[in-house]
């Protein structure tokens, strides 16, 4: 096994509110140094499976946006595993430019090839996966993000005996794996908010195929659309981490904890509830970030 269970325990840390609830986040952005969060659970049986069968001369491809924490911990493992990865990008126009982002460059150091393609191309990426498939036909294709019933598989690992007694479990949505392994494998009694970061409104279909179970809610929080980060949002997570000791990143985590905060305040949750957010990582997309918000002058998430 490439992917191992952690020997360390993942903390889950309680975030003081002067309301009468409790609410805590489970810092699953601490599991791997380079593989963080739900990324590291998505892809752990995909990985170890596909290895599982001894592939002649394995090879591991996926799709991802310029800033895709999907890519940057895909890389990672290919590195670890010394097998050769391959990243297809969303944006041609990057193909110039990529030694100017962050996460590009994390991923070309751990060996990953780049792939740029036009966004209309992008768009279709089932048929640039068929394409892929016939011509390497021993690699393991991963799809956006890394959703499929494998990485719900994986995202049960999110939960123990820790989580069981909490009554809401609340994570961030990009494509819906994360949310839906939660909604699969927690308790019967607990409720599950999905906190969107991108308007799509297929979410909650490619959820259904995921998961039988209908106890999550989803909840709008891209809070301008997906990857649009304003003054508020940088204010929030500076505070948060100031406060909490805790860093958030932009796209995901710091918009869900934002909107979480604007619940408790509108007494969404009931009295004596027990709240349980997951930081599914994603840390890396602070300097593309703050790359982005130094050109546009504006204050930086410390």
């Amino acid at each position: 096994m490439i992917l191992q269970f952690p020997t360390q325990k993942i903390p889950i840390q309680e975030i003081p509110v002067d309301k009468k609830l409790k609410l805590f986040i489970k810092r699953e952005d601490l599991v791997h140094p380079q593989i963080a969060g739900n990324k590291y659970w998505k892809l752990f049986f995909n990985i170890n499976n596909y290895l599982a069968q001894n592939p002649v001369k394995p090879y591991i491809i996926t799709f991802g946006g310029a800033f895709s924490n999907h890519i940057a911990a895909v890389s990672a493992v290919g590195n670890l595993a010394g097998i050769p990865t391959l990243g297809i990008i969303r944006g041609e126009e990057l193909k110039d430019k990529w030694r100017e982002n962050p996460t590009l460059v994390f991923a070309r150091k751990n060996g990953m090839n780049l792939q740029f393609v036009t966004r209309e191309e992008y768009r279709y990426k089932e048929k640039l996966t068929e394409f892929l498939q016939k011509e390497f036909q021993n690699a393991l294709i991963i799809s956006e993000g890394g959703t499929n019933e494998e990485a719900v598989e994986g995202v049960k690992m999110m939960l123990n005996n820790e989580t069981k007694d909490f009554d809401y479990l609340c994570t961030a949505v990009g494509t819906g794996g994360t949310i839906s392994g939660i909604s699969k494998f927690c308790e019967e009694n607990q409720k599950v908010i999905g906190f969107k970061a991108v308007m799509d409104n297929s979410l909650e279909e490619t959820i259904g195929k995921l998961t039988p179970r209908k106890n999550f809610n989803l909840i709008d929080s891209s809070i301008g659309g997906y990857g649009k980060i304003k003054d508020e949002n940088i204010r929030f997570i500076n505070d948060f981490k100031m406060n909490y000791g805790i860093p958030l990143e932009p796209i995901y985590t710091g918009k869900m904890m934002q909107k979480v905060f604007e619940m408790i305040e509108e007494g969404y949750f009931p009295e004596n509830s027990k709240i349980l957010c997951f930081h599914t990582g994603g840390l890396q997309g602070i300097e593309g970030a703050n790359l982005l918000l130094e050109k546009q002058n504006r204050n930086l998430i410390r």
